[in-house]
């Protein structure tokens, strides 16, 4: 649609939304996910509602609709993989608050924790070994791999033979797996006849606005978003950058996390007026998160630090990262966005923090994309490793461009998809 953007590595997926539509569905029905199918103007076409209404809305939701409404946008409750009401056996959520960070003890967090994992193993053919630490991946003579070297709980050494390998450990740890998994057949790396196992790096970019109200909001009662919009999803090259940034109103801080991250810079820093601005703000404060485009880059990747080695004496990780001066627009942009949204919502204070060179700590993809051509990516469309026939990856990593929300769905879409693929080639023997 866009061409070449300058300075990025940027291709395009393999498959089509149309593809992974059945998949989404299924993930849906199986965690269990809380929305309004249709809901949103700006969606794809959906074979099916999702399984539960959605959540309700709490006041930064219905701050955030109004403002935006105003401004002639499109919100739309956000889905959730949280459970509005009960859902095959699991309780439906509490709006204790205690979502982010936390466990659920309703458990109505629709975590594959407390999902799939389970089921899984109620078919008997699922073990969880809990506490182990695979450090590398053997492979035999004929290029395929024959199972994995974990140390257990108890720090021994212990191979396990497999006739196929899935690795999901994404977007930092699987490269990082393969790159330890060094062999003659394989000396740069397990599945890197490309070299771009770790490169390729994306982060979720974002940017935060925030808006101080004359009422209490009380947003730290109940879950953490509830309305969502769309409208500056699409890239538009009448911006004169490439980029685009799903945008919610939400309050995921507690007290302490407030208090050190969210004041705004002419808040007092100490004693009394720092006690008393915290107990005005944190009950009268909503926020707003702008979730960005982030290009795949070459030069940002995850290696193996020559020098810094963790618990077991293994290379730890090395991030290499630098931002892509589009992303950096996009940031901007979507912070100026969030700020209309805020006044439109009768903020009588707002102040934002847009992204700069920092790299956030979450939703990390790219660094084994997806593709047809062995040449420009490690895996093809089946998740399957191009270099190595019984080796899936199957996590963050094979996504070849950022998702402008959170990518958690399409990861659970690809999975479900790579497993019926994996099913049929074990039963045909080819694996």
């Amino acid at each position: 649609m866009f061409g070449a953007v300058s300075g990025s590595t940027l291709e395009d997926w393999p498959i089509r939304y149309a593809d992974l539509e059945p998949y989404y569905t299924k993930a849906e029905y199986d965690l269990g996910i809380s929305g309004v199918g249709g809901s949103n103007p700006f969606d794809g076409p959906r074979s099916k509602r999702y399984p539960l209404p959605p959540m309700p809305n709490k006041s930064s939701g219905v701050l955030f609709e109004r403002a935006a409404k105003k401004l002639g946008l499109h919100p739309f409750p956000a889905p959730m993989a949280i459970l509005s009401q009960p859902y095959r056996g699991r309780g439906a959520c509490v709006n204790c608050g205690f979502c982010e960070s936390f466990g659920c003890e309703m458990r109505a967090k629709s975590s594959t924790l407390a999902t799939v994992i389970p089921m899984a193993e109620r078919t008997g053919n699922c073990e969880i070994r809990a506490e182990a630490y695979v450090r590398k991946i053997e492979t035999g003579r004929n290029g395929r791999v024959t199972g994995a070297i974990y140390f257990d709980r108890a720090r021994r050494e212990i191979f396990q033979r497999a006739k196929a390998v899935i690795v999901c450990a994404n977007g930092a740890e699987t490269p990082r797996l393969l790159l330890l998994s060094q062999s003659n057949r394989f000396p740069h790396g397990l599945a890197n006849a490309s070299g771009l196992v770790g490169r390729n790096l994306m982060v979720d970019t974002w940017a935060f606005a925030y808006g101080l109200f004359e009422h209490p909001l009380n947003e730290f009662k109940g879950i953490q978003v509830t309305r969502v919009l769309h409208d500056f999803y699409e890239a538009d090259p009448k911006r004169g950058f490439y980029g685009g940034a799903g945008i919610d109103g939400r309050f995921d801080y507690y007290p302490i996390s407030f208090a050190l991250e969210a004041l705004p810079p002419d808040a007092p820093k100490w004693g009394m007026g720092f006690k008393k601005t915290l107990a005005e703000y944190f009950t009268r404060t909503m926020t707003m998160e702008a979730h960005c485009s982030c290009l795949p880059v070459h030069t940002n990747s995850i290696s193996l630090d020559p020098d810094v080695k963790d618990a077991w004496g293994l290379p730890a990780i090395r991030v290499t990262y630098d931002s892509h001066p589009d992303d950096v627009k996009t940031t901007h942009f979507a912070c100026d966005r969030m700020l209309d949204l805020m006044d439109a919502a009768g903020a009588r204070k707002t102040w934002s923090v847009p992204y700069g060179d920092v790299l956030p700590s979450v939703h990390l993809m790219g660094t084994c994309r997806m593709g047809h051509d062995p040449d420009k990516s490690v895996v093809n469309a089946d998740n399957r490793a191009h270099d190595v026939p019984n080796l899936f990856l199957v996590d963050g990593s094979s996504l070849v461009t950022c998702g402008r929300q959170q990518p958690t769905a399409t990861i659970q879409a690809l999975a479900y998809r790579a497993a019926e693929r994996i099913t049929k080639m074990a039963r045909s023997g080819e694996i």
